[in-house]
């Protein structure tokens, strides 16, 4: 008898979980890079975007769809595209949410960030690409007290986390929600490697201008602040998003974005128990609701849901 250990699911199983936790640590290593190793923000987005897309446009050259690296570049109804796509879109989504990850920490950034598809719930619902259901009042209601919960811890005066953590939180899922539906007519066009490796390139190349690659005091990269870094781009980026998007060869596309919450669980355990950050007991249920949320959004899909709709919420975010 066939052990189940060795069956394609149970394979695509262990490569979307692992994935996505190296996804929710790489975020807990960032916040670790800029409170305790001084890295600044800028060049932290900036090294990691240029980086992480090169190496995953050299993974491309390995798979016989090579030629579509160049592909992009042949005209001005490819290439613009990709431009938005690199700078509204992807640079944005990395800027926001590490940002918030500066000013607060990655537990509560990737929990706002995971509220996104709400964001793009609610969005069709107003262009009537989509009914308004209960499921999605319900999803809404969960979104609100979850972040109720998480932001506030139960109290009514204080924000558990900084005001900025928060606003560049909220930003992080808008920016998700519009990279994720910009990115429907490139990933029909391009296989995922190309469209995240040369957004990300793109999104360095915009980013260097705000702070260039090379100008970084180097009494600052120690090698443990250098072992954090190639952790980041190695571990936290590029393997996560190869093994999320190799997932996908035996799994149902439903099936890899449920397992892939294991991102925001792997982000809270991390920097709860590494970082040793204060969670209260009503951030752990806010916590629990967005989790909630995240679960009823991969069963929201059915007949009754547009094609695009369907598309936009099995795209992934390369973090």
């Amino acid at each position: 008898m066939k052990s189940i250990v060795s069956t394609p699911k149970f394979k695509g199983i262990l490569l979307v979980l692992t994935g996505a936790t190296c996804w929710g640590i790489g975020g807990t290593v960032a916040q670790n890079l800029f409170q305790m190793h001084h890295i600044n923000l800028n060049w932290y987005v900036t090294v990691r975007l240029l980086c992480a897309g090169i190496l995953l446009l050299l993974l491309q050259l390995f798979t016989p769809s090579r030629s579509q690296i160049l592909e992009v570049w042949k005209s001005k109804q490819t290439a613009l595209p990709f431009i938005i796509f690199g700078l509204v879109g992807m640079l944005a989504v990395q800027y926001t949410y590490m940002a918030s990850i500066d000013h607060g920490n990655a537990a509560v950034a990737t929990l706002l960030q995971y509220l996104s598809p709400v964001m793009i719930m609610v969005y069709m619902v107003l262009r009537k690409q989509s009914p308004l259901t209960a499921k999605l009042i319900i999803c809404a209601a969960l979104a609100l007290l979850g972040c109720f919960l998480l932001l506030t811890n139960g109290s009514l005066h204080q924000l558990s986390v900084s005001q900025p953590a928060v606003i560049w939180g909220l930003l992080s899922g808008v920016s998700a929600a519009f990279y994720t539906l910009y990115a429907v007519r490139l990933l029909n066009e391009f296989d995922s490697l190309v469209v995240v490796g040369w957004a990300m390139v793109i999104g360095g190349v915009g980013m260097s201008f705000v702070h260039a690659p090379w100008k970084i005091h180097l009494t600052l990269l120690t090698s443990e602040t250098c072992s954090y870094l190639l952790f980041s781009i190695l571990i936290g980026t590029l393997l996560a998003f190869w093994f999320y998007i190799a997932s996908l060869k035996y799994l149902t596309p439903q099936e890899t974005s449920l397992l892939g919450s294991a991102e925001p669980l792997a982000a809270v355990g991390t920097t709860v128990l590494w970082l040793n950050e204060p969670f209260g007991i009503y951030q752990w249920l806010g916590t629990g609701c967005i989790i909630l949320l995240i679960v009823l959004l991969q069963f929201k899909r059915s007949s009754s849901v547009s094609a695009q709709n369907i598309k936009t919420t099995n795209n992934p975010i390369a973090k």
